[in-house]
């Protein structure tokens, strides 16, 4: 309900309203109600329903609290809400059910947070915190509002492909050739090699967002990464191996939708096991670059991962990349390959191992210690692609950077809005 109404504020709106159905929660809001210096009297008992029928004859405030506790149809309900709702109310829902569509689902009609029960004081006065900031913050139809964001995943088909090497160094050249803020996200949560190739320690920032995945927001964002330089920052993990892994994905998902808000490029070192127990994750990514190798396997696995791909993500536009190929020596040769997965390799990367070991040695991403390599030299080729600015041609007759994304309609990659939620969203 935020996004897309105008920044106008009526004189006679009030700061503040809650609609709660609950004492127990009453009794934790008011007191943050207060300390944020408003009407504790502004909190009202009832839920989603009874703010409906009060706003409907009275003006909103700027930030509206609603419980949706007892409401049915929670998505309905928050429609209905919207068009009582006066331009620029942050609305902030609290409710019971912790499910991540119903998350996403919230967020895309327009609220600006969802809070699940039983609340503490810390948690709604950060919530209400950024609600007040989110109020106070130019609004999305300003000049400054749009914002390109480009999110990639990057999917070995087999282990030992050199998926990670590819993330990290394609993470490093965007924020380091192209000057692009670019967030590293290595969800291998045991094994990760991220942080290890930028010589970093991957700190509990990881660990900490999937255990509670309510903390997670801007200023957990900033606390919790580790900077690898003035445009990249990772999260990453390198959690006890006799612990498994016990999440939803609510915490990646939230995560990704953070890392749009902060930076301009997202890389995800994204193993292919998770690819499958959380599809959720491609709900937002752009490309994914699916790097294989020339073996019978691997083409197998390529077609595989693609028939899911179009499937489960057919937004998410795939780019093969064949890496540490040797010619002559490849199990199966690039025609062959090409010719099992039905469509052309986009890009090859050449094995060079001695360039490898010298990475490892120095602590340094592989493009960044090899700059001269012929592996480097393809690999800069597949960040220019995504990037857009892979001739200097394309570029002049341009007059700006195009995206890869500028191949495809925007309007398709971006989620489907239902019926009611035309009135809500951006």
């Amino acid at each position: 309900m935020n996004a897309p109404w105008k920044s106008g504020i009526p004189g006679n709106r009030d700061p503040f309203s809650a609609y709660i159905c609950d004492d127990a929660a009453l009794d934790v809001i008011r007191p943050v109600v207060i300390e944020m210096g408003w009407a504790p009297e502004k909190c009202n008992k009832g839920g989603l329903r009874n703010a409906v029928q009060s706003l409907s004859v009275s003006a909103s405030p700027a930030i509206l609290l609603v419980d949706l506790s007892e409401s049915g149809d929670p998505l309905n309900d928050i429609n209905a809400l919207a068009e009582v709702c006066e331009p620029g109310t942050v609305v902030i829902a609290i409710g019971q059910v912790n499910d991540v569509r119903l998350y996403r689902d919230l967020l895309a009609s327009g609220i600006h947070d969802y809070l699940l029960k039983p609340l503490s004081p810390q948690q709604m006065h950060d919530a209400l915190g950024q609600a007040l900031a989110q109020f106070m913050a130019p609004k999305s139809g300003d000049a400054d509002g749009a914002k390109r964001h480009i999110s990639t995943a990057v999917v070995g088909t087999r282990g030992g492909v050199g998926a990670s090497t590819l993330a990290t160094s394609l993470a490093w050249l965007f924020s380091d050739h192209h000057k692009a803020a670019t967030a590293l996200l290595d969800l291998d949560v045991h094994f990760g090699t991220g942080a290890l190739a930028l010589d970093l320690e991957p700190g509990r920032g990881l660990t900490d967002a999937i255990e509670n995945p309510s903390r997670i927001d801007p200023l957990f964002i900033e606390r919790a990464m580790v900077r690898a330089g003035d445009n990249l920052s990772i999260l990453s993990a390198e959690a006890p191996i006799n612990q498994p892994l016990m999440t939803d994905g609510a915490a990646f998902v939230q995560l990704e939708d953070e890392f749009r808000q902060a930076f301009e490029m997202t890389v995800i070192d994204l193993p292919r096991n998770m690819l499958i127990n959380f599809p959720q994750l491609l709900a937002d990514v752009n490309l994914v670059v699916l790097t294989c190798e020339l073996t019978l396997a691997s083409a197998r696995d390529t077609i595989r991962i693609l028939a899911w791909l179009k499937t489960n993500a057919s937004h998410a536009h795939p780019m093969i990349v064949a890496n540490k190929v040797q010619p002559g020596l490849s199990e199966i040769s690039k025609a062959d390959f090409e010719a099992s997965i039905e469509r052309k390799v986009d890009f090859v990367v050449p094995y060079d191992v001695k360039a490898a070991a010298n990475a490892a040695k120095l602590g340094q991403v592989f493009v960044d210690a090899n700059r001269s390599s012929k592996a480097t030299a393809a690999i800069r080729q597949i960040a220019e692609r995504v990037m857009g600015v892979s001739t200097e041609d394309d570029v002049a007759a341009a007059g700006e950077k195009k995206s890869l994304l500028g191949n495809f309609d925007i309007k398709a990659l971006l989620p489907k809005k239902t019926k009611g939620e035309a009135a809500v969203v951006q």
